[in-house]
């Protein structure tokens, strides 16, 4: 692995493409446990997420074998390598090298990035984790942000899959449209095999926010236009 130097025309920032038009702001580098949830962002086939399914990996590439890696069940494709790994906004490690592809699936290993920071006696540019900011109309401050384009009866759910909490405390969700629609913003936790809405923001308007307290689990939200058609940005923070 390696590091680039940049000049004052770059600025580092502690963000990360989620693939969808939004950013996974970066808070830490904590590194997760195995079986954690884990994400990865690739200039060739963008966002993509699995599991942890190994630590202290080894893998023999035909340069020869490299060991201390992470070995996840995240697809990757030439073009990957360096891309970012995140779990929520911890930063993990960067792409590697792996086997298969996004069609078929695969496995990818990356190098974890504590090790690149002390090796190289370096700072990682991260964001406060201070609850975010929501005042009418406007979301930010939030580790992830999606932004998309709603139709009127549209529901959508964000993000696609589901996002994971690993311990309890406040979900922060927050909904910014244009004026003259009204969409509304619903938080789902997962129960069995069964979906239960746990917290509603369902004015009359086109901003919504939600704070709610909950336990470990699995989430999403649900983007619902009651009437109306235009773009929004949804910001969420898990505890």
């Amino acid at each position: 692995f390696a590091w680039v130097s940049v000049n004052d025309g770059w600025t580092p920032r502690p963000s990360v493409k989620n693939g969808s038009g939004g950013i996974v702001s970066v808070a830490g580098s904590r590194a997760v446990v195995e079986g954690a949830s884990v994400c990865r962002s690739g200039a060739a086939t963008g966002w993509h997420c699995g599991i942890i399914l190994q630590r202290d990996a080894s893998v023999v590439y035909l340069q020869g074998t490299v060991s201390e890696l992470i070995r996840t069940n995240v697809c990757a494709e030439p073009g990957d390598s360096g891309g970012s790994f995140v779990s929520g906004e911890q930063a993990q490690g960067v792409a590697s090298g792996g086997f298969g592809d996004c069609g078929a699936g695969g496995f990818t290993y990356f190098q974890p990035i504590n090790e690149i920071l002390t090796i190289y006696g370096l700072s990682l540019v991260t964001t406060a984790g201070n609850p975010p900011q929501m005042s009418t109309g406007t979301c930010t401050g939030f580790p992830v942000t999606a932004a998309a384009t709603l139709n009127g009866g549209q529901a959508v759910y964000q993000p696609k899959s589901l996002y994971q909490s690993a311990v309890a405390g406040v979900h922060y969700g927050c909904l910014d449209a244009d004026d003259g629609v009204d969409f509304d913003l619903y938080l789902e936790r997962r129960n069995g095999s069964a979906w239960s809405t746990v917290a509603t923001s369902n004015g009359s308007g086109a901003d919504e926010k939600i704070s709610y307290t909950g336990p470990a689990g699995s989430y999403r939200y649900r983007v619902v236009s009651s009437s109306g058609s235009g773009p929004y940005t949804l910001g969420y923070k898990a505890p």
